[in-house]
Order: C-alpha cells, then sequence, then structure tokens
C-alpha cells in the first residue's frame, strides 16, 4: 500500500487540509486577485457549516471581498452528495454567496477556464 494512500482518501479522495491540485490552482488565482487588492484574504478550508445533525459541509474557500464574504467550491466533476450540501448551505447561509466552479474546456480547442456551476436561481 501507497504511504500517502490511506483508507480516508481512499474512499473520498481527499485528505482534510491539504489541497489537491485543481484547489492548488486556484488558490494561485485568489493570491493574483489578493495581490492585486480585488480581495482582502482567502482561507482553504477555514470554516465547516453546519446542515444537520452530524451533517456539515466544509467549502473549500472562504474569501473576504471589502463588501462581502464568499464561499467557492472547486470541482473537477460533480457528484451528487456534493451539489446537494452545495445547495443545502447556501439556502441555510443566504447571507454569504456561495460559487461552485469547475475547470473545464468550453470549446474543443479552446483552453480550459473556471466555469460557475449550480448557480443560484434570479
Amino acid at each position: 500500500m501507497r504511504p500517502w494512500l490511506n483508507r480516508y482518501n481512499r474512499r473520498h479522495g481527499h485528505t482534510p487540509g491539504q489541497m489537491n491540485r485543481l484547489e492548488a490552482q486556484y488558490s494561485q488565482q485568489l493570491m493574483a486577485l489578493k495581490a492585486a487588492g480585488i480581495i482582502l484574504d482567502y482561507k482553504f478550508e477555514a470554516i465547516k457549516l453546519k446542515l444537520a445533525d452530524n451533517t456539515f459541509y466544509t467549502p473549500d474557500f472562504f474569501i473576504v471581498y471589502p463588501d462581502h464574504f464568499e464561499f467557492v467550491e472547486t470541482k473537477g466533476f460533480l457528484q451528487d452528495d456534493a451539489g446537494v450540501k452545495f445547495k443545502v448551505a447556501r439556502e441555510q447561509y443566504p447571507f454569504f454567496r456561495f460559487r461552485m466552479l469547475q475547470y473545464k474546456k468550453i470549446e474543443r480547442n479552446a483552453p480550459a477556464t473556471w466555469t460557475e456551476i449550480l448557480q443560484e436561481a434570479k
């Protein structure tokens, strides 16, 4: 067994507190926004939101803008349980902005970009 592959991340695909490649890539973008003064700060997996008894949601990023707070979830692909928790959190905590971003190619020969998925109904 590979030492970095424990029972938790083999089952869930993520080790809490450690960024995967996609999260690290988005973190680079956030660092640039912070350096430009667009955002004040950001934290990775800093806040755990309670959705129900024994049910929690930990967004990938907590971002502090000058006028609001935002939670961002990054996804390579969307699993049903992640989408449900995201929607429930957005409904239970309406005073925060929630965004779920997917890194994908929009067109065949175009470079991949961050695309917002599971947008709020307007």
